[in-house]
C-alpha cells in the first residue's frame, strides 16, 4: 500500500547567487544589468525577503476576501482587482475564478520576460549541448522537438507550430514547471507572452487577444473574457538532451535568435532548488516533505521523485512511471549543465493493445502540488 503524506487543512553578465537575479527582478530591471552580488539563498536573508513580500502583498491586493481559489466559478472581482486592475485596463475583472489578492508582483512588468515567438530550430546533429542538460521533448505525429530550459528559464514561454497544431511550450522556473498547451480555444488561437506576476509562485500568463490571465501550472484562465476556460495539455517529456537525440536523432533543437541576447545556459536562480522555501509564495506547505522537493504529478495524484529514484519504476494501474538518471538540474549550480543528478522521468499508460503510450504529466515542487491541490496527498512509500 503507498504510504500518503496527509495534504494541510490549514551586459549578458551571468549571475553568481540566484538570489541577484531574483531581487534584480523584484525591482524591475534586467538581472544581467545588475553587477553579482555575494550572497546565497541561506536563512539570515529570509527576514529580508518575507519583509519584501510583505511591502508585495499591500501594494497588489492583501486583504482582499477570498474567491473560489481553483475553481471554475466566475465572479465579479472588479472592485477587489485594484492594482491590477490598473496595471491591467483591457483585461475584463468582471470576470474571475481566484481572488485577485493571491496575485504578487514577480518584478518585471508584462512581456519584462518576453516570450519567443518566432522560433528558430536547428538539427539536433548540428547543436552543441551538454549531454545531461534538460529539455522538454514535444512529439507530434513525425515532428520532434526540444526545448532546452537554457533557453527557457529565460523567457519562459515558445508560441510555436507543429504541423497544424499551435502550440505554447512554457516553462516556470521557479515551480520548475514544464508544460505543453495546445494555443487553440474554440475556434481561436491564442498567442501568449507572460504578465510578471505570480500566483502561489506560479508564472501567469496573457492571451493577446483578450488579454485574459492564465494560470500556467494549471492552464486555466484565471481573470479576463476568458475565465473559466482550459487550455488542452499535451504529453511532453522533460529530459536530458542525450535522451533527445538517442531517441530522435533526426529532431530539431530550439536555439536562441540572437545568443548574445542573454548568457543562455547559466542559472539566474542558483541554488534555489535546495534553498529550504520557495520564492514568492506565501501560502501553506506540505508535511511530511520539504517543499522544493521534487514530486512526480500525474493528473490529481503526485509521487515524491525520492520514491522513484529509489524504485526506479511504479506501477499503478495502468500507469507506468519510469526513472533513469541522466538529467542536471537547471536550478542548482551557475551553470545548468553541471547541476546536480536529478534524473528524467516519463509517465505512460499501458493501452489496451498492450502498448505504452505518453501521458501528460510534470515534474514540480512539492509545495506547488499542495498550493493547487491542497486536499491530495502526496505519496512517498510504495
Amino acid at each position: 500500500m503507498p504510504c500518503l503524506i496527509p495534504s494541510r487543512t490549514e551586459s549578458n553578465k551571468v549571475i553568481e547567487p540566484s538570489l541577484d537575479g531574483i531581487l534584480s527582478d523584484l525591482i524591475g530591471f534586467n538581472s544581467h544589468l545588475i553587477p553579482p552580488m555575494t550572497a546565497k539563498f541561506t536563512q539570515p536573508l529570509w527576514p529580508l525577503l518575507v519583509a519584501t513580500l510583505l511591502v508585495l502583498v499591500s501594494l497588489y491586493g492583501g486583504g482582499i476576501p477570498s474567491s473560489h481559489a481553483n475553481s471554475s466559478v466566475v465572479d465579479d472581482c472588479s472592485v477587489a482587482a485594484g492594482q491590477l486592475i490598473r496595471n491591467w485596463p483591457n483585461t475584463d475583472f468582471s470576470r474571475c475564478t481566484v481572488d485577485p489578492g493571491e496575485v504578487v508582483s514577480g518584478g518585471p512588468g508584462k512581456d519584462g520576460i518576453f516570450s519567443i515567438d518566432e522560433p528558430q530550430f536547428v538539427p539536433a546533429t548540428k547543436v552543441t549541448l551538454d549531454d545531461r542538460e534538460p529539455v522538454i521533448t514535444l512529439v507530434l505525429g513525425d515532428t520532434a522537438k526540444a526545448y532546452p530550459l537554457r533557453v527557457l528559464t529565460w523567457h519562459e514561454i515558445v508560441n510555436d507550430t507543429m504541423g497544424d497544431i499551435p502550440v505554447a511550450v512554457t516553462y516556470c522556473p521557479l515551480c520548475n514547471a514544464a508544460i505543453v498547451f495546445d494555443r487553440r480555444v474554440g475556434n481561436k488561437v491564442l498567442d501568449f507572452g507572460t504578465t510578471g506576476s505570480l500566483r502561489h509562485s506560479d508564472l501567469l500568463m496573457y492571451d493577446r487577444l483578450s488579454q485574459s490571465c492564465w494560470q500556467q501550472y494549471t492552464g486555466q484562465a484565471i481573470f479576463g473574457e476568458f475565465a473559466g476556460a482550459a487550455l488542452s495539455m499535451l504529453p511532453s517529456r522533460l529530459e536530458s538532451f542525450l535522451d533527445f537525440k538517442n531517441d530522435y536523432p533526426q529532431g530539431e533543437v530550439l536555439v536562441p535568435g540572437n545568443p548574445n541576447l542573454r548568457p543562455y545556459g547559466a542559472n539566474r536562480y542558483v541554488g534555489y532548488d535546495s534553498s529550504g522555501f520557495p520564492f514568492l509564495y506565501r501560502g501553506e506547505v506540505p508535511e511530511g516533505i520539504g517543499p522544493l522537493e521534487r514530486v512526480v504529478v500525474v493528473d490529481d495524484r503526485a509521487w515524491s521523485l525520492a520514491l522513484l529514484q529509489q524504485d526506479k519504476q511504479i506501477r499503478d494501474r495502468n500507469l507506468v512511471l519510469t526513472w533513469r538518471p541522466g538529467q542536471a538540474s537547471a536550478l542548482d549550480t551557475r551553470e545548468i549543465k553541471n547541476g546536480r543528478e536529478v534524473g528524467s522521468v516519463t509517465a505512460q499508460h499501458l493501452a489496451a493493445n498492450g502498448a505504452l503510450e505518453d501521458a501528460v504529466y510534470h515534474v514540480t515542487f512539492a509545495f506547488v502540488f499542495h498550493a493547487f491541490k491542497p486536499d491530495q496527498p502526496i505519496i512517498v512509500e510504495w
